[in-house]
């Protein structure tokens, strides 16, 4: 990647860090973990969950 675009990236990473909390994160792994557990909190709402099917008694 030119170090032009890759200073972008970096620059845009960190705006976006400082969107979700205080502290950079120490890797790429860290912010999809941190992003993904935040989607997961705002759509858990969203799940509908069937009620399980009765067991017939024999």
């Amino acid at each position: 990647m030119p170090p032009k675009r890759a200073k972008a990236h970096a620059a845009l990473d960190k705006a976006g860090d400082r969107c979700y909390r205080k502290e950079p994160f120490h890797s790429d792994r860290d912010r999809v973990e941190h992003l993904f557990a935040l989607y997961e909190k705002l759509t858990a709402p969203l799940i509908v969950r069937a009620p399980k099917p009765k067991r017939r008694s024999k």
